[in-house]
């Protein structure tokens, strides 16, 4: 074979070769798209879930509830103005309780819970039964679940002192941190609440009549303070089963004037109006439990009378 028939051969054989890889590419990419193609996509990578944040605050007033007679606010209003805070005085001892006046009923001293009393549940229902609330270091604490206090004791116009305090250890907000009450023969509320940096509905506040009328400001205590309430009550009355005069209360909450003979709308209610109903000229009153362990101690009572009236028979001991 000639060198030139030889070099014709071998350029024959490389044009071959390259035909020959040319289309084993085709092929390849051919059956790497219809790979591509056949498999299903691949689902887009979840994203991390968020860590659980804090719970939701609870409401702190209502937009549903009936409007209160004087048409301006509804019962438990979010939008009605919040008292002012203002520094009380130190007129309530930080420890020691003061002295009833001469003349007072105390209903707790810091020893017993003799003139309490609470509806009884379970075989006890509809009778009352002895209080159960926790009793030391001369002060009752409420016991959740263990019901309201109901005094022995029934009245009608008096002047009511009483020393509370809410828990040092602060849980919950709004309505659910040392709640309580003061309700003056069972049905008019005066509001014991922890309303230290505590936002709430104006009317259910700490000295509010609930419901009804805010305090003039909020005169309240740090958590775990002792403070007071001092309240002088006119009971409302009825003749013929119809009201004839309604009941007003006057309310010092820490020595500041919350209330100034304030004519009640009617009974306490929560989301409602309160209306009067007739009831008896005298009516025990009652401690609310509401689920806190709110502490409460030096109570005491004086019966009012009018001017040149015999004073009331001497309370007892």
């Amino acid at each position: 074979m000639s060198v030139r028939s030889a070099w014709s051969l071998v350029c024959a054989m490389m044009a071959m070769r390259r035909r020959s890889l040319a289309v084993a590419a085709l092929i390849s990419g051919a059956i790497l798209a219809a790979a591509l193609v056949a498999a299903p996509a691949a689902a887009p990578a979840k994203p991390a879930a968020a860590p659980p944040g804090p719970p939701a605050p609870p409401p702190i007033g209502y937009d549903d509830t009936p409007m209160l007679p004087d048409g301006k606010w509804r019962v438990h209003d979010g939008n009605r103005p919040r008292p002012r805070m203002v520094t009380p005085p130190s007129a309530v001892p930080p420890a020691d309780p003061g002295r009833p006046p001469s003349d007072a009923l105390v209903l707790f001293d810091g020893k017993d819970l003799s003139h309490w009393q609470t509806q009884g549940k379970g075989p006890d229902k509809g009778k009352l039964v002895p209080a159960a609330w926790k009793v030391e270091n001369g002060y009752m604490e409420a016991v959740p679940g263990a019901g309201s206090l109901i005094s022995k004791e029934s009245f009608g116009d008096c002047q009511l002192h009483v020393e509370w305090a809410s828990p040092a250890e602060v849980k919950g907000a709004s309505q659910g941190r040392g709640n309580g009450g003061v309700l003056l023969m069972g049905r008019y509320e005066v509001q014991v609440l922890d309303s230290w940096d505590n936002i709430t509905y104006a009317d259910g506040q700490a000295a509010a009549l609930y419901g009804q009328y805010p305090p003039l400001v909020n005169a309240s205590r740090r958590p775990g303070q002792w403070q007071a309430f001092d309240i002088i009550f006119e009971a409302p009355r009825f003749e013929d089963g119809k009201l004839a005069r309604p009941a007003f209360v006057t309310v010092l909450h820490n020595g500041l004037v919350m209330h100034h003979r304030q004519q009640l709308i009617g009974t306490t209610g929560h989301k409602q109006v309160g209306k009067y109903t007739p009831h008896e000229p005298e009516l025990p009153l009652t401690l609310q439990e509401h689920g806190n362990p709110t502490r409460f101690r030096n109570i005491w009572v004086r019966r009012l009378t009018g001017y040149d009236e015999p004073a009331p028979p001497p309370a007892a001991k």
